[in-house]
């Protein structure tokens, strides 16, 4: 029985996708809940696996092609037998690729595509592969070796490459340059890159930011934490980490400061009576935000482990669209790469983003002395249409406070 591979229904937000990966060709066994391909949206990567056990009949939509929401993207033979025919195919139409060279030298395809790119005959390269077969390293071998001057008549004979199209690496896979190449590799953004940057710059032309920062002491947190560490994850299987009292600092915060907390639509200011609160998470394919719920109902331990079931699935292309839609305030982690000193970029249509940073240890005056203590930076960047610098100062030094001071947290003072 024939059954259509179809792209998932994206929820209202998500206009289209692309088609990212094929992890099966046609003629291929697919078992039961295997990938078969990623379509790849503004958001989220969405995977579609075989309904049964069969075959890969055919491809409807390569990679790159844009889909619509339930689009057919291939056909899948229930029950079927793998078939060899689409190995042989290949294996006769690579056959032909490599037999049509320089007196009938064979090139693997990256080497002859590499080798065409930069006008390299294969009879002047040193073949290393095996039964003589020139490789891609060995047209990368031969454009590292030094040229002979050449004479005058054949420089004005052969004029040098436009410096338009410079020399690419044939390999589409990862970018990797060895030292005193001059390859360059152009490769289109992906679309949850280029919704990343079209939103930023959006956010930056269309709202009034501005930053406040401010300083804390991160001491009593990190002693409360080697005190009841073990403890902790003795208790809830997850370890304390910094995060959860941020997050339940900046929820107090929130509900003192509910400008902060606020939204604007148009020329409409929305109040929530909620903190949805986003946390921002590098992954290869770009950033995102998935959003923590109703943190004031949430525990440390819950925020922890909600955190990094975050982390996990979104480097693994796993997180769905709706835990990264809505959030009402945003933090981002800057100092988890080493970031002393950042100013964040509003996440629309929030009216403000907290940047944390890396702490480190600072000489500082408390009571005339000078005293070493491990320090971070806190960036607050807000919409000043909405936001007043007074609020947004006294947001940040009420986090300031309740992390200096714990008991706060739990005094609700």
């Amino acid at each position: 029985m024939t059954i259509e591979i179809k792209t998932p229904t994206f929820p209202e937000s998500v206009a289209d996708g692309t088609v990212a990966t094929w992890y099966k060709k046609p003629g291929e066994a697919i078992s039961r809940d295997e990938l078969i391909v990623d379509i790849e949206t503004d958001k989220v990567v969405l995977e579609v696996v075989a309904s049964a056990d069969g075959v890969l009949k055919e491809i409807l939509k390569g990679e790159g092609e844009v889909v619509l929401s339930a689009e057919v993207l291939g056909l899948f033979e229930e029950g079927g037998v793998a078939s060899a025919a689409p190995v042989e195919a290949e294996a006769e139409e690579a056959k032909d690729e490599v037999a049509e060279t320089d007196e009938d030298i064979i090139m693997s395809p990256a080497a002859r595509k590499m080798a065409k790119e930069n006008g390299i005959s294969a009879t002047d390269v040193v073949a290393t592969g095996k039964d003589g077969r020139v490789t891609k390293e060995d047209i990368l071998n031969h454009l590292k070796t030094p040229k002979a001057e050449p004479a005058p008549v054949a420089a004005a004979a052969s004029a040098p490459a436009p410096a338009d199209k410079p020399a690419t690496n044939a390999n589409a896979g990862a970018i990797s340059f060895d030292s005193g190449d001059r390859i360059e590799k152009r490769v289109p953004m992906t679309r949850l890159r280029a919704t990343i940057a079209r939103r930023l710059v959006s956010a930056q032309q269309n709202a009034a930011m501005l930053t406040t920062y401010n300083e804390v002491n991160m001491k009593p947190i990190m002693e409360m934490r080697k005190k009841y560490q073990d403890r902790f994850v003795k208790a809830h299987g997850v370890k304390l980490g910094f995060m959860s009292f941020f997050v339940k600092a900046a929820t107090e915060a929130l509900k003192k400061f509910p400008a902060v907390n606020a939204s604007i639509d148009g020329s409409d200011m929305i109040y929530h009576g909620y903190q949805d609160i986003g946390v921002a998470v590098s992954t290869e394919r770009g950033l995102v935000v998935p959003i923590l719920r109703d943190t004031d109902a949430m525990g440390l331990a819950e925020v922890e482990s909600t955190i990094g079931d975050f982390g996990a699935r979104a480097r693994d292309g796993k997180l769905g669209i709706d835990e990264m839609q809505g959030g009402t305030f945003t933090i981002s982690n800057g100092g988890t790469f080493g970031s002393l000193l950042s100013t964040p970029i509003l996440n629309p249509p929030q009216t403000a983003i907290m940047g944390m940073h890396k702490i480190q240890d600072r000489p500082m005056a408390i009571d005339g002395e000078v005293v070493i203590l491990p320090m971070m930076y806190l960036a607050l960047s807000y919409d000043h249409r909405m936001i007043d610098g007074k609020e947004a100062v006294q947001f940040l030094v009420a986090i300031k406070d309740m992390l200096e001071d714990p008991a706060r947290l739990l005094l609700d003072i």
